[in-house]
């Protein structure tokens, strides 16, 4: 494999990297100040393609699956090679505590559900400015690039409203990469590591996950004669409760988590009301082990609902594979990884239980998904993460004081840069 001291197109790739920095660090700060939640990146889609367009790519797509938005850069030659570099680009109903300047301070008063404040609490404004930064690279060297590049940018990664499509599988289905379609996806996840270090899996990077909908059905009655109605109320706590003997129905050794993030009760502090909807996540190490999660929480919620004389429907919603790094795909990308940000910040890491839907286009074409970390951490004995003494600490994405460092940003878009050249010239390929 060529090095940034022998190939001129590397050296060129990083130089690039280094003009771009300050624009990318604009981009996640403006981003970060204005985020939008699943299936209304309005704004962030407007922006994209924007810049794209300024690139004179061979073509700016818009408006797949709502707000997606897919730059084609054919190069100036030709291997049949076609990378997919792809970023989510949606915000999460969290406030913003990180404490920047540039703190969001947005909330969408008509969200479903809503209002909700708005945050980019998981990282998708660095994911966002990143690839724009690597667009920006790549474009400037296109006649050396030997194929096309596909940059995808993802709404609804976090997942629409439960009664709307969106997210990968729908930029798929309406042909976001069809023509032409990658012999490669890659993308990559903030994370809270050491800054620079990228983090990696062959196997489950992340789990599979489906949404839960749960809605309990009992009689309305004024809250002074509750015997003479049916109070759902009981039976949605004793299916919280109930929840916590799944975990000793599956093998402990397939890790698996059934979380109910919110509740819907459409009473009154003096009325028993008719139902109740419980909402939430199933999310699972092995995927096979869904549908057994699935029919025992099933089983368990409609029983549950019985005994109190209620009943219970139950659904399962946005099912999301897991993101699966085959073996032969990450030992043809270390050597990218490791010439970027040197052999000592390249590590193993476990698995987890969070998803992304990235599998979409990781597991229809081929490729992998990675970590970046971005914080204030180094690692102990054992490889894990802990705080910097003097640091910020470290922040779990989701979480409303999540940060990321702004300078570590331009580690990711000479990952980008360099993954995707290395693939269209053949040096990153699985044998």
């Amino acid at each position: 494999m060529s090095s940034p001291h022998t190939d001129p197109v590397l050296a060129a790739l990083d130089r690039r990297a280094a003009e771009v920095t300050d624009q990318v660090i604009a981009w996640r700060r403006h981003l970060h100040r204005h985020p939008e939640l699943s299936n209304r990146e309005v704004a962030t889609a407007k922006l994209v393609a924007d810049h794209l367009a300024s690139l004179r790519l061979d073509e700016v797509r818009t408006g797949i699956a709502g707000h997606g938005v897919v730059g084609v850069l054919r190069g100036g030659k030709e291997s049949g090679r076609v990378v997919a570099l792809r970023a989510d680009t949606d915000a999460l109903p969290v406030p913003d505590l990180c404490g920047v300047d540039f703190a969001s301070e947005v909330v969408d008063e008509d969200y479903p559900g809503g209002p909700f404040p708005v945050s980019h609490a998981c990282g998708h404004d660095g994911h966002t400015a990143m690839l724009l930064g690597a667009a920006t690279v790549l474009a400037g060297v296109r006649e050396e690039l030997p194929g096309t590049v596909l940059f995808v940018f993802q709404p609804a990664e976090e997942g629409p409203p439960a009664d709307e499509r969106g997210g990968a599988r729908a930029m798929i289905e309406e042909g976001a990469c069809a023509d032409p379609e990658p012999t490669m996806a890659f993308g990559m996840h903030v994370t809270p590591f050491p800054k620079g270090h990228v983090a990696y899996r062959a196997g489950n990077q992340y789990g599979a996950s489906c949404m839960i909908k749960i809605v309990l059905t009992g009689q309305q009655v004024h809250g002074s004669t509750p015997w003479q109605g049916i109070d759902p109320m009981p039976a949605a706590g004793a299916i919280q409760v109930g929840i916590g003997q799944l975990y000793r129905q599956i093998s402990a050794f397939d890790p698996i988590t059934v979380t109910i993030g919110h509740i819907e009760d459409v009473g009154r502090f003096n009325i028993v009301g008719q139902t109740i909807t419980l909402w939430g996540t199933i999310h699972c190490t092995v995927e096979s082990d869904m549908k057994d999660v699935q029919g025992r929480l099933t089983r368990m919620a409609e029983h549950v609902a019985q005994a109190y004389g209620a009943s219970a429907t139950v659904e399962y919603l946005q099912d999301v594979p897991a993101v699966h790094n085959r073996e032969p795909w990450v030992d043809a990308a270390l050597p990218t990884f490791r010439r970027v940000v040197g052999e000592d910040k390249v590590v193993v890491t476990g698995a987890t239980l969070g998803y992304d839907d990235v599998s979409e286009f990781v597991n229809k074409y081929g490729g992998l998904y990675v970590m970046l970390g971005v914080q204030d951490a180094e690692l102990d004995g054992s490889g894990a993460p802990v705080p910097t003494p003097g640091g910020r600490g470290l922040v779990v994405n989701h979480n409303p004081h999540f940060y990321l460092d702004d300078d570590t940003l331009v580690t990711g878009v000479r990952l980008h840069a360099h993954v995707a050249y290395d693939h269209l010239t053949g040096a990153l390929a699985p044998e």
